[in-house]
């Protein structure tokens, strides 16, 4: 392979919050293995960009030109034949952020707003942050997989007369990515309602064969004149501190309203180095991700080998298969711990800073916890011996 995944990085001490215990209350030496954040460096043209950008050494307003549409639209042409048009780009400083502008812009206090637990937490706070009603569309675990409850699902968007549905596309943290098919019946559903669809797409390029994924907007035109479609480079080059995100609305309605409240917020141009740094990484960051989801796919194979391997001890601790992103998510339910005793056996008996499954929903995520698996090999191995000499 051309790139070497397997090189650790010293991160502590350079203001990491993956590595930060003390801001957390977390004991010192613990494995970081929680917030989505790589521990690889980006490809080396990324950061010879920045470097060059760097050494010019003049960082006033700045604003994409032509070049960057030309490489942001080009990654999601090849990569998933979607065609977006210059028009419909709005670029904000992250997908939480968006998040935050679409609920202002489409909806008023007092609406509701749907999500489907267990599911990233920001959209939980946002939503209730801004006096929304959170209606909750609880996936169904059945058989070590996860399922949308349609039935449910339309019945609560006319229930309680829906305005918005944040669809999480692949699906963090349950690792699903969503068929065509299950696209479509959201989609239907929410045409039938007049429900705008925002679609978290940040994880689309961590897609495992042989899943695809699929542009929500890119389903049918109808779909794409509901939807508003949130991408970035920061989960797939790891640059989340950069703040850079691509958000596309074909729908000039939408697309102004969108417009006018991120407007309120204050915020104009954005990072210099953000910018920089995504039209790099996706001029020519397209072989080095091939070559990261190789790597990450025998990560994944190491910790469902050892859990296993040590089913045979226990009931059986299960990760759920990992159809996209780069965070598995694993029932530690057999253990029969109550949630609570389980965070601190990871955290205090084996040494290692997981994400607690109620993270993601307090009844949801009962039993899990995600583990983070992009982490040179090395440190997965550890974590996974850490983890076995604990449970004998």
């Amino acid at each position: 392979m051309r790139y070497n995944f397997d090189t650790v990085y010293g991160r502590k001490n350079t203001n990491s919050i993956k590595y930060d215990h003390q801001r957390y209350g977390k004991p010192e030496g613990l494995i970081p293995l929680w917030v989505a954040d790589m521990d690889f460096k980006v490809p080396p043209e990324v950061e010879e960009a920045l470097v060059r950008s760097s050494k010019h050494g003049v960082f006033g307003y700045s604003e994409a030109g032509e070049s960057y549409w030309e490489a942001v639209s080009g990654w999601f042409t090849e990569g998933f034949g979607y065609h977006p048009e210059p028009g419909w780009l709005v670029k904000a400083p992250g997908i939480v952020f968006a998040t935050a502008v679409a609920i202002r812009a489409y909806t008023n206090e007092g609406d509701a707003v749907m999500l489907q637990r267990p599911v990233y937490h920001p959209f939980t706070q946002i939503i209730n942050d801004n006096n929304r009603v959170l209606i909750n569309n609880p996936l169904v675990y059945e058989e070590g997989a996860y399922l949308i409850d349609f039935d449910d699902f339309e019945k609560k968007i006319k229930q309680h007369r829906v305005k918005l549905f944040i669809l999480c596309s692949p699906h963090n943290p349950v690792g699903r990515v969503w068929t065509r098919e299950e696209l479509e019946k959201i989609g239907d559903i929410c045409l039938k309602n007049n429900c705008l669809v925002f679609s978290d797409e940040i994880h689309c390029d961590f897609v495992y064969k042989p899943h695809k994924h699929t542009v929500f907007s890119m389903v049918s035109d109808d779909f794409a004149k509901i939807s508003i479609i949130a991408t970035a480079p920061s989960k797939t080059f790891n640059l989340p501190g950069l703040q850079i995100s691509n958000i596309f609305i074909s729908n000039k309605e939408l697309r102004q309203k969108f417009v006018k409240e991120y407007n309120r917020s204050g915020y104009s141009q954005l990072n210099t180095m953000g910018l920089v740094a995504c039209e790099s990484a996706y001029r020519h960051g397209r072989e080095w991700v091939n070559q990261l989801l190789v790597y990450l796919s025998k990560n994944m194979e190491l910790i469902t080998g050892f859990c296993s391997k040590m089913g045979i001890k226990q009931k059986g601790i299960k990760p759920l298969p990992l159809e996209g992103t780069y965070l598995a998510w694993v029932d530690f339910s057999s253990m029969g711990l109550p949630q609570k005793d389980l965070d601190d056996f990871m955290a205090n008996k084996v040494g290692l800073w997981l994400s607690s499954g109620t993270t993601f929903g307090i009844d949801e995520g009962v039993g899990f916890q995600r583990i983070n698996i992009a982490a040179p090999r090395s440190v997965i191995v550890r974590a996974l011996s850490l983890l076995e000499q604990a449970i004998r």
